[in-house]
Order: C-alpha cells, then structure tokens, then sequence
C-alpha cells in the first residue's frame, strides 16, 4: 500500500464522522504533519501519513516534538490499521 493510498482512506474516514481533513501546509516551515484533522466539538490533532515501514525525516520530529510542547496531539500512521484507533482518541 503506498502512502497516498493510506492518506486517502483516513480522511474519508474523518469525513465520515462528520469531521474535515485538510492537507497541511506551511510555506517556509519544513517538517509539518501532513494532516491537520478538525472533529466536531473543537477537538484538532495532526496526523502525519508515511509508507508501510516508513518513519518520519528528523526536521518532522523536530516539529512534532514542537507541536506535542504546544499541547497538541500528533500522530504518524503507516497503516490502514492505525486509522481507526487514531480517530478514536483523537476525540478522546
């Protein structure tokens, strides 16, 4: 499975809890999630999407590491699997 196949099935998923899953950018700063995930009721967390045995790059853990300071949660999936579990506490 590839990662956009991976990407793809998560924000159909998000979409179907009535939820938005836009794709993040940020001109200028490299590293973000790939994911910023809206659920109702003000609940927002990142999720970076990465091939079967993929990790993220060293300057995505800097900015996860900055972002988890901050309070937000941040989550790396590489598989189907893992979209239901992060969802599920995501809004936890």
């Amino acid at each position: 499975m590839r990662e956009r196949d991976i990407e793809r099935k998560l924000v159909t998923a998000v979409k179907e809890r009535g939820g938005l899953c836009w794709k993040f950018t940020s001109p200028g700063t490299a590293g973000v999630p790939d994911r910023i995930v809206l659920m109702p009721q003000g609940r927002m967390f990142f999720v970076e999407v990465k091939a079967p045995g993929q990790k993220p790059r060293k300057i995505q853990e800097v900015i996860h590491k900055r972002l988890r300071a901050l309070g937000f949660r941040v989550y790396v999936i590489d598989g189907t699997e893992q979209i239901e579990e992060v969802l599920t506490d995501g809004i936890a």
